[in-house]
């Protein structure tokens, strides 16, 4: 378990948890992009996720599906089982490659704030950290009433839709595309080889991963002509 600094008493604590560490700490950055959030941890399993919630009593969990020994719908029901009403209690947010419907509706009956689909941008987290903290502000105000019907609808339907892009082809994974995105900003270019010197991996998995952001509009292709050979594929990122 990696642990941050305790925040002050204004200042939403989150639990980051991923089996890979590198995608965990990919996400521990989108959060800290977020005014008012604070990373308290990163965990890798299921196990170490119920125990840090025990012990560091997070307002928030972000909260992968595909862990190496509980799934994280299994951690969610545990959560909510438990004695504790701090830990009972705790906020939730899915953030994984599962797209069974199966596994969405389990979130969801089990209390879920969010279900963010991987790979993702730094923006679509924010927007839905952003929307949890001035959902828990309508909550806390008022002296425990909440002011009236446009306030309690803003709790219970404030969730922004998540963004669909196609599915990733065969033999791609979630999370290798999403440390590829993380790798290139926006307006960047790169080359196959650049971007798989800067991931670790072959030029040849950089570059699928690469087409299929081209495909979905999240990058630009041109040729780079030299004096010999073939041209050079340039990918610039759009968004």
């Amino acid at each position: 378990m990696t642990s941050g600094d305790a925040g002050g008493p204004d200042e939403v604590g989150v639990l980051v948890v991923d089996d890979d560490f590198r995608v965990a700490a990919i996400h521990a950055r989108f959060v800290e992009r977020a005014p008012g959030f604070l990373v308290l941890a990163t965990v890798r399993s299921g196990a170490e996720a119920l125990e840090a919630v025990e012990q560091l009593h997070p307002d928030l969990v972000l909260l992968d599906v595909h862990l190496p020994d509980l799934s994280g719908v299994e951690v969610l029901r545990r959560l909510r089982a438990h004695d504790d009403p701090a830990v009972s209690g705790v906020d939730v947010i899915m953030i994984t490659a599962a797209r069974e419907a199966d596994t969405v509706r389990a979130a969801l009956h089990q209390g879920a704030a969010a279900y963010l689909v991987k790979p993702f941008e730094a923006a679509d987290l924010v927007e839905r950290l952003t929307e949890f903290a001035d959902t828990h502000r309508v909550l806390a105000e008022g002296g425990g009433q909440v002011g009236g019907q446009a306030d309690i609808d803003a709790v219970f339907g404030r969730g922004a839709p998540v963004r669909r892009d196609p599915p990733l082809p065969k033999g791609l994974s979630a999370e290798s595309a999403q440390t590829v995105l993380e790798s290139v900003a926006v307006g960047e270019e790169v080359s196959a080889a650049e971007c798989a010197d800067a991931v670790g991996m072959s030029r040849v998995s950089a570059r699928r991963y690469l087409e299929h952001f081209v495909d979905t509009g999240r990058f630009e292709v041109r040729l780079r002509y030299g004096r010999a050979g073939r041209p050079q594929r340039i990918y610039a990122r759009t968004r």
